[in-house]
């Protein structure tokens, strides 16, 4: 397999292990994945900040950024430093502890949630056989955060906001994970390598037939109910209650909440990349070795952050396309529509599979 990355992380651990002791050898790891995270999760904030400005002004028929740098690629950097800049206001009757504590929660939950994804073969921050069980326990957590911001800033407006998204994102994650478990069924393994190594020969929304498609679909809508994005976007409506959770929220810890939504959506694409198209394996057809030869040539994290970022564009472009739903409606959605589909959904993968019937 060309471009394998454990190679380089091989040789980077054994050079620290001959030159330092076990324990100083974990500490450095840990201190550099850190580090990359971080990176990684500053990096994405901006990158889709300038992305959402330039996808709504092409839906608009109208130019977005175009004063800050060549094509106004700096705008979010000015908004980064502007955030940065702004005095970092508590409310008087807010409780301090726990307001100053929800942002943090929030965005530790985001950055986690990152560790078992492969990006490429080979550079993955930690590989765990059960990294779909990890990924849907550790991302339950937001909610506390989210519900904690709500309920320490002591408005009206950041509790309504904080209890419509506890109720949303713990609705619609039921479907998602139903949607999940259909790709572990078809896969039979809980392990995203192995989830990924099973798709050499396709990817799963392509023979795992009609229930990986329609497991796709509702991944893709609980998805961006979870995230909180339009036409989901109960907790943050801005004609009924400002700016919903972190309506108290300024500057850095803002900025934190704004990172953590934006990491959070990269997050959910990345899971959906890999469980139904692939993750960075290339797009391989069975008995095509000619074909598939040629497609071995470009770079797996190519692939995966081709998929990725298209998943992203779909939910962008969802913001623009469908108006904002009512809370009723909301949970509607989900409580009659798609978590039956996605039971009868998962009855009928495992009867697939029980059969033999897949690819």
């Amino acid at each position: 397999m060309l471009y394998d990355f454990s190679i380089l992380t091989s040789k980077i651990h054994n050079w620290l292990f001959a030159h330092c002791s076990p324990f100083w050898t974990m500490m450095f790891e840990f201190i550099m994945v850190g580090v990359c995270v971080l990176g990684i999760c500053v990096l994405l904030a901006l990158i889709f900040v300038y992305m959402e400005r330039k996808v709504a002004a092409f839906m608009q028929i109208r130019l977005g950024p175009n004063r800050v740098g060549p094509k106004g690629i700096f705008q979010a950097v000015a908004d980064v430093l502007k955030l940065v800049l702004k005095e970092g206001f508590s409310p008087r009757t807010s409780d301090k502890f726990l307001f100053n504590l929800a942002p943090f929660i929030v965005m530790t939950v985001a950055m986690l949630v990152l560790a078992p994804i492969p990006f490429a073969k080979g550079l993955q921050m930690y590989d765990i056989n059960i990294g779909v069980f990890y990924i849907s326990a550790v991302s339950s957590i937001s909610v506390i955060g989210i519900l904690m911001a709500g309920w320490a800033s002591n408005s009206k407006y950041s509790l309504l906001g904080a209890m419509r998204s506890g109720a949303q994102i713990v609705s619609y994650e039921l479907s998602a994970g139903l949607s999940i478990i259909v790709i572990v069924a078809l896969a039979g393994s809980m392990s995203m390598n192995d989830i990924v190594e099973s798709q050499r020969t396709g990817w799963w929304i392509f023979k795992g037939h009609i229930p990986a498609l329609i497991a796709f679909v509702i991944f893709i809508i609980a998805g961006t109910a979870e995230l909180n994005r339009a036409p989901f976007d109960m907790a943050e409506a801005e004609s009924e209650l400002t700016a919903g959770f972190h309506t108290e929220y300024t500057g850095m810890r803002f900025a934190m909440f704004f990172m953590a939504e934006y990491v959070n959506m990269f997050t959910v694409c990345a899971i959906g990349a890999t469980l139904f198209l692939g993750g960075w394996m290339p797009f391989h057809v069975s008995n095509f070795e000619g074909f598939n030869h040629i497609m071995d040539f470009v770079p797996p994290i190519v692939w995966f952050f081709g998929k990725t970022f298209f998943l992203i564009f779909v939910i962008m472009w969802f913001r623009w396309t469908f108006p904002r739903l009512r809370i009723d409606q909301l949970l509607t959605l989900e409580w009659k529509y798609l978590m039956p589909i996605s039971l009868v959904n998962m009855i009928l993968v495992a009867l697939i599979v029980i059969m033999g019937w897949h690819f």
